[in-house]
């Protein structure tokens, strides 16, 4: 059902990150990827066959696959159009390369599945998919589960992509988060990182995006209040060589759907 086309694992791993590379990690063999999907609904009307799919199929078999813990959220805020927004992530390229082909030769997700990938042209499950694949910054290589998450309790995240106008300013940036000390300024303020992710593949490129966790949106709003007015946040976001980095940002609310693993 996936419109994409999976490179193999050599081709994609010539497609060098921004971020330094070094002989030993050529391209963030230590670093876990993760691809964001947005599945774009008719409307969420016509949610429910994709949502029982990705609970009784898809997320198992990911699993089995060693691909877990796989996120799937609902837009509370941001992109008007009915959008499920789904996170995997990969422990290395051929991980993520061979997934589609792993998961075809799975006869237990061909069975749970059977509904929903044999739906037809004229009743499909989705309209499109849009997928972006990232390499986990240096500075966070691999996911941090909240501890919501963790304690099955309520939660809130927020997804934040940063666009920009160069592949230049785009390093620049990721080096403000890893070396100029901006994710730490996060969790001193209590924004809790679960992923930043430099982006490899995908739209609106050069960006990077990042997804922080929430108890709820009081703590979301007192947490930005406390990392703005940050004495450490107010002398970097003065560093001249970070300044004109970002030339668009998308800020999403999710929230998990009641199977997702995150």
């Amino acid at each position: 059902m996936k419109r994409r086309t999976f490179l193999s694992a050599t081709a994609l791993a010539g497609v060098a990150p921004l971020s330094t590379m070094t002989a030993a990690n050529p391209a963030g063999a230590d670093r876990e990827y993760y691809e964001l999907r947005q599945y774009q609904l008719l409307n969420f009307a016509k949610a429910q066959p994709l949502n029982d799919y990705l609970r009784a199929a898809a997320l198992p078999a990911y699993n089995r696959l060693g691909i877990e813990p796989v996120g799937v959220f609902t837009a509370k805020y941001g992109p008007t159009l009915p959008t499920l927004y789904m996170l995997l992530p990969y422990p290395s390229l051929e991980s993520f390369a061979t997934a589609d082909s792993r998961l075809l030769k799975d006869n237990k997700y061909l069975k749970a599945g059977a509904e929903f990938l044999n739906r037809s042209l004229a009743d499909p499950g989705y309209v499109r998919v849009e997928s972006s694949l990232m390499v986990a910054f240096e500075g966070i290589p691999k996911m941090e589960l909240p501890k919501a998450t963790m304690a099955k309790t309520s939660r809130v995240y927020e997804l934040r992509i940063y666009e920009s106008h160069s592949k230049r300013a785009a390093k620049l940036k990721i080096d403000m988060f890893n070396d100029g000390g901006e994710i730490e300024i996060f969790r001193k303020t209590g924004l809790q990182p679960v992923l930043f992710g430099e982006t490899l593949i995908g739209p609106k490129m050069p960006n990077l995006a990042y997804l922080l966790a929430f108890d709820d949106m009081t703590a979301r709003d007192k947490n930005w209040n406390d990392f703005v007015s940050h004495p450490e946040w107010q002398r970097l976001s003065q560093v001249e060589e970070y300044k004109g980095t970002v030339s668009n940002i998308t800020d999403v609310i999710l929230t998990p759907t009641t199977y997702s693993q995150l």
